[in-house]
């Protein structure tokens, strides 16, 4: 008797120890550099995002955010966490174009993937139209030991700044303009502006030295934060190139297979919160921005010439075409989102045109 009660008591020691064991595995910190400076409102996002993951996993999972340049540089971002020197990094997908053309078209499809998607029916597509798989393979087409979480969709950005007002193409022409990187920018240069590629932080003082004429960067509230408006005035919020702008967070591969199902899952669930809780957050921080904007900084807005539309689509999609013709994970990438279009699209874009006229008609009327 006195042996079975001794063996029942080692055993259910073995076990606590068993399980206060595992609990402490289950604890792991993921420091994540990002590519912008943490003052950044995707930082604030991003914070957002590993508080939630925290409360999911009752504190097993920890989210440090670094600024960028802490460990590495940014452009060896993705390598380093591919190589896991960083368990984590947090940028745009269409950063990382250079490995892999496709990387655009999740990161910023140029306009609107030349099918009409705009940031919200992106995100339909990503979570119900076969994105989500296919950005899971972007990462094997890339050979980077890396999971993927998609965070930030942002959209549409403005088309930019400018000393003075553009009435046609022909006035655009006349600038040196700070584009994206990769197709958007170049889709610029294809329609003949002289476009300039540079980071978000050397902008302002690119304006100030003359090194370039006009700009652009994101939306009302980044570009506020940026100080743009210190040195433009004329603001124009309808552009092409980034309709659709999503950020996303970067995971080792080895450290994601260490997580429990549970923390896994818990990630993802908080991955997808923060869509929704991005969109949300942008629409106001914008709008107090750009009403911030015109009323205090002098800023005058202008609606975009009509012929930089037709212009930079038609560039768009020969670009799309010539990228799908060279890469056959491109073009089926480029092939899920033209299926996804012709079902959505039509449906989509009629009914943002009332949601857009209702809009109008009350800021009109202000």
């Amino acid at each position: 008797m006195c042996s079975r009660i001794r063996l029942l008591c080692g055993a259910v020691l073995a076990m606590a120890l068993l399980a206060t064991g595992s609990a402490m595995a289950g604890k792991v910190k993921i420091r994540v550099q990002s590519v912008i400076p943490a003052k950044a409102d995707e930082v604030t996002m991003l914070n957002d995002f590993g508080a939630n993951v925290g409360a999911l996993t009752n504190g097993e999972v920890e989210i440090e955010v670094l600024p960028a340049g802490a460990v590495v540089g940014v452009k060896e971002t993705l390598e380093a966490v591919d190589k896991g020197l960083i368990e984590g990094g947090f940028a745009w997908t269409h950063y990382w174009s250079g490995y892999h053309p496709a990387a655009m078209l999740f990161g910023s499809p140029v306009a609107g993937a030349g099918v009409g998607i705009d940031n919200i029916a992106w995100v339909s597509w990503f979570m119900y139209g076969g994105g989500r798989e296919l950005y899971d393979e972007l990462w094997k087409e890339m050979g980077m030991n890396i999971k993927g979480l998609m965070l930030q969709p942002v959209g549409p950005e403005a088309l930019g700044w400018f000393k003075e007002p553009i009435n046609s193409m022909a006035d655009f022409r006349k600038y040196r303009f700070r584009t994206p990187p990769g197709i958007p920018g170049q889709t610029y240069k294809d329609i003949g502006v002289a476009a300039v590629a540079m980071g978000g932080g050397d902008i302002l003082p690119a304006l100030e030295k003359g090194v370039i004429d006009a700009a652009e960067w994101c939306c009302p509230k980044p570009d506020l934060v940026y100080g743009f408006q210190k040195v433009l005035k004329h603001y124009y919020l309808q552009g092409l190139h980034q309709v659709v702008v999503n950020a996303d967070i970067y995971i080792n591969g080895d450290v994601w297979k260490k997580l429990t199902p549970h923390q896994q899952k818990a990630m993802e669930v908080a991955a997808d919160a923060s869509l929704i809780r991005s969109l949300s957050y942008r629409i106001f921080e914008n709008g107090k921005a750009l009403k911030e904007l015109t009323e205090q900084h002098g800023v005058i807005l202008h609606d975009t010439p009509a012929d930089y539309f037709t212009e930079y689509m038609e560039a768009a999609r020969a670009s799309l075409e010539k990228n799908a013709a060279d890469n056959a994970f491109f073009k089926k990438v480029w092939e899920s989102q033209k299926a996804f279009a012709d079902i959505a699209v039509p449906f989509w874009a009629g009914a943002q045109t009332s949601n857009a006229n209702l809009g109008m008609a009350y800021a009109k009327k202000k």
